[in-house]
């Protein structure tokens, strides 16, 4: 500590000295409370500050809450704008008890706009924390904060995203050859995120953290964990039904999306049933109640789409290290037939809600599009012959679509049937 720093030091230590013993400070906190914000708004070395000896007693003269909380805000604000890095274990202690006396200020009552500022601001010091290369001190801090900040929703979250950011760092420095140790170490990530999502009380938050922690466990080859993540993602989904306000199908039907193009390359686990994480999904948005029949059919375009991949020799992207389903099962007929009976259901849920839409462009318009999925991605049997036909008859019985598009469409399976696929050839025949 330099000169400067020992003198304000010392003066604090006078103001303490000649207010503390008879409870006189009581009279002076609009006077202490321009202390404090004079020598945080002047003082260059912030870390300087809270390492005093006497600037956390000064703060501790604070007794009556409201007060103790304003000067508090105001020194985490100042350290906002001026300190980037600690890992100083005296600095950071001063920084947790001022972060606490906040956090535990909150309850029912606070204010929204309180109640964010205060989030904010212990989002901030969690992420200016960092001990460098310790990756096991940096763990033992997010353990320790989601300890002392439980009331407060979105701190959380920035727990489990810092958590998963480490996981993410420890593979970049192995290049996802993994030690014993660092593997350890990256499921403890793992874990950490699992335990920590289900406090979080926003299903928003808690669906996407899910999905994110599920991708880094999965990018760091802990299988096991983004099984587990997957499914519980999965089984989220149904409690949106009581808070559709807090995530929309605008939102859910892009966020399932996501959630498809991932399940491509999750292996399936081996103590379950083939492809159980796409049933579940499945089973949970059949029992969705969807205010708007067109989100589901456009989720279901894309399961079969997802299925349709699934079904190749070889997936057209994969996870580093992490053998997908197509190496697994290699084309196995017996693989090939669950596909074919998932797709087959969704088919029929499709045509069943296609007909509820009734004659309408969507209808025409989600027509076309399966009708296709099913001629250009399949084996063209019978009867997805007849289907085929019967989708494009149902597309163009209106007439609502553009007939450049359907022209364009018809043109494009003429090329796709050039290949000797006669069964395209005969369906491109009998378009009208």
């Amino acid at each position: 500590m330099d000169s400067k720093h020992r003198e304000i030091n010392t003066i604090l230590g006078d103001i303490i000295e000649h207010i503390a013993p008879d409870r006189s400070y009581e009279q002076y906190y609009n006077q202490l409370k321009y202390i404090v914000e004079n020598i945080v708004h002047n003082i260059q070395d912030f870390e300087a500050l809270l390492v005093m000896d006497n600037f956390l007693p000064l703060i501790d003269l604070f007794q009556e809450e409201s007060a103790r909380v304003e000067v508090c805000k105001k020194i985490l604000i100042g350290s906002n704008i001026s300190v980037h890095v600690v890992n100083d274990p005296v600095v950071v202690n001063a920084l947790m008890f001022l972060c606490s006396t906040l956090h535990d200020s909150v309850n029912a009552l606070t204010p929204d706009d309180e109640y964010r500022q205060i989030g904010d601001i212990l989002c901030h010091v969690i992420k200016v924390i960092d001990y460098g290369r310790d990756f096991e001190q940096q763990l033992t801090f997010y353990v320790e904060a989601r300890g002392m900040f439980s009331n407060i929703d979105i701190v959380f979250v920035q727990l489990v995203q810092c958590v998963n950011a480490l996981s993410v760092k420890t593979r970049q420095i192995v290049k996802g050859a993994h030690t014993r140790k660092t593997g350890d170490f990256v499921r403890a990530c793992a874990a950490y995120c699992f335990i920590t999502i289900p406090s979080i009380k926003s299903v928003k938050h808690r669906l996407r953290l899910y999905l994110l922690s599920g991708q880094v466990a999965l990018f760091n080859q802990c299988l096991g964990q983004a099984d587990a993540c997957f499914k519980a993602g999965v089984s989220t989904i149904s409690e949106i039904q009581s808070e559709k306000a807090q995530f929309p199908e605008a939102e859910l039907v892009p966020y399932v999306k996501q959630f498809l193009s991932i399940l491509l390359v999750v292996p399936d686990n081996p103590d379950c049933s083939v492809l159980n994480l796409t049933r579940s999904m499945l089973n949970v948005l059949q029992g969705y109640s969807w205010d708007n029949t067109a989100s589901l059919i456009s989720i279901y375009l894309s399961v079969i789409d997802m299925l349709s991949v699934m079904a190749q020799e070889w997936y057209p992207y994969h996870i580093d290290k992490v053998e997908s389903n197509d190496s697994l099962y290699g084309s196995d007929k017996k693989f090939i037939a669950e596909i074919n009976k998932i797709c087959s259901v969704v088919i029929s849920e499709l045509m069943s809600k296609l007909q509820a839409l009734g004659p309408c462009t969507k209808q025409s318009s989600f027509a076309v599009e399966l009708f296709v999925k099913v001629a250009v991605r399949n084996e063209l049997t019978n009867q997805l012959l007849v289907l085929a036909l019967n989708l494009w008859n149902l597309a163009v019985k209106d007439g609502s679509l553009d007939k450049r598009y359907l022209i364009r469409t018809k043109d494009y399976l003429k090329h796709k049937s050039s290949s000797n696929n006669t069964r395209l050839q005969e369906i491109v025949e009998k378009m009208e």
